[in-house]
């Protein structure tokens, strides 16, 4: 495959892949209406030069640009609300959303919330969506990735910290959809190895749990497998030869399509993450990835069926679970994921409270097994103290 052939695709949205691709941002914003883009970026994000970047091409095309950052690695109510404020008092008319996860989710929460009055949790998942009127509800929205690993970019879900319940809730709507997305790995090569690893294994993660979910969706299983063998080839290049630029491109592709796989849903993995990120602040991905090996120990039964699809999307010629099992574990140590939750700062006396909000989360619901509680706390503690 040539990884380095730009591309436009149509699905789930426009998409416009390829190095350097970032340079058209002004024709698109420009094509759904804005003149005032909001650039919406994370704390982290702030003072890289694809910031700069966005800032000069708008510029150029003479638009009227600024940039709010004030979101944490696990975006907030209250920093989305600030955002909200922002927008509207500086009479901003669409957003730009460039950066990692927590970058896309903030920007995406505040083109949720910016041109209407509604609370941000009414547009909770499992609540009944608002009636809006779609056409002027929602800012035009634009999201731009730079590292590839939430897969964020085609879906308008967030995941919002609630600080007064300290759990993570996905925020949404139907009716709104990232106008386009530019995938640019060029905008990936000065990712640190830490973070390249770390938001790789999200992605690994997505497709793993999206292809796991129960039910006939032939559609998302066929982009979660695709993803399985982008990732699972260009990972450890990526991780190992951070400047090439093939590498980078097939894991943002792969991260991609693992961002739309898990419309099917999730699983085990995602429950417990969320909720220990809400509390402890942890890096997203790296907490899934050092969830990932007890949850499939846990699964292994109910995902028999799964494995040697998987196996073979990733070079396996064994499709044994136990050879699948250790070829991720192996993976895992490939790029340097700490082997227990306790490496990370995650302490043994939360397993009680984060299963029991663990079990609330949209993703218990469509783990392989249904499970309980107590399979969480036994999960969660085999992260804790076992790890892989």
């Amino acid at each position: 495959m040539n990884y380095l052939e730009l591309q436009d695709w149509t699905f789930p949205i426009p998409i416009a892949y390829g190095p350097g691709r970032l340079k058209e941002i002004s024709q698109f914003c420009i094509a759904v209406g804005m003149k005032s883009p909001l650039i919406v970026t994370d704390k982290g994000s702030r003072h890289l030069p694809f910031i700069d970047e966005v800032q000069h091409y708008l510029s150029q095309a003479n638009l009227n640009c600024a940039v709010y950052s004030n979101i944490s690695p696990n975006p907030r109510d209250d920093e989305i609300l600030e955002g909200k404020v922002y927008f509207k008092d500086a009479g901003h008319d669409g957003v730009v959303a460039i950066g990692g996860g927590s970058a896309m989710d903030g920007g995406k929460a505040i083109s949720l919330v910016a041109n209407n009055d509604v609370d941000l949790w009414a547009f909770e998942y499992e609540q009944d969506q608002p009636e809006l009127n779609a056409s002027t509800a929602f800012a035009p929205l634009i999201t731009i990735p730079t590292t590839a690993g939430t897969g964020a970019e085609t879906e308008s879900t967030a995941m919002i910290t609630d600080t007064t319940k300290k759990m993570k809730w996905c925020i949404w709507h139907a009716k709104h959809k990232p106008a386009f997305t530019i995938l640019d790995p060029s905008l990936t090569l000065n990712l640190p190895a830490n973070l390249t690893a770390w938001t790789g294994v999200d992605a690994l993660v997505h497709a793993i749990e999206a292809y796991c979910v129960p039910g006939f969706n032939p559609l998302c299983d066929g982009l979660a497998l695709e993803a399985m063998t982008l990732i699972n080839a260009c990972l450890p290049v990526a991780f190992s030869e951070p400047n090439n630029l093939e590498a980078r491109g097939g894991m943002l592709a792969g991260s991609c399509l693992a961002g739309v796989a898990f419309l099917k849903g999730l699983g085990a993995v995602h429950a417990l993450s969320h909720m220990i990120g809400a509390e402890f602040d942890t890096q997203h991905g790296l907490t899934n990835a050092i969830i990932l090996p007890a949850v499939l120990r846990h699964n292994a039964v109910s995902i028999s069926e799964k494995i040697a699809p998987m196996s073979h999307a990733m070079g396996l010629q064994d499709t044994s679970f136990d050879t699948f099992y250790s070829h991720i574990c192996n993976l895992l140590d490939t790029v340097g994921i700490p082997k227990t939750l306790l490496d990370i700062g995650v302490p043994e006396n939360c397993v009680n409270r984060i299963a029991k909000k663990a079990m609330q989360d949209s993703a218990a619901a469509t783990n392989p097994c249904v499970l309980t509680e107590l399979d969480l706390r036994n999960i969660l503690a085999g992260s804790l103290t076992i790890g892989r």
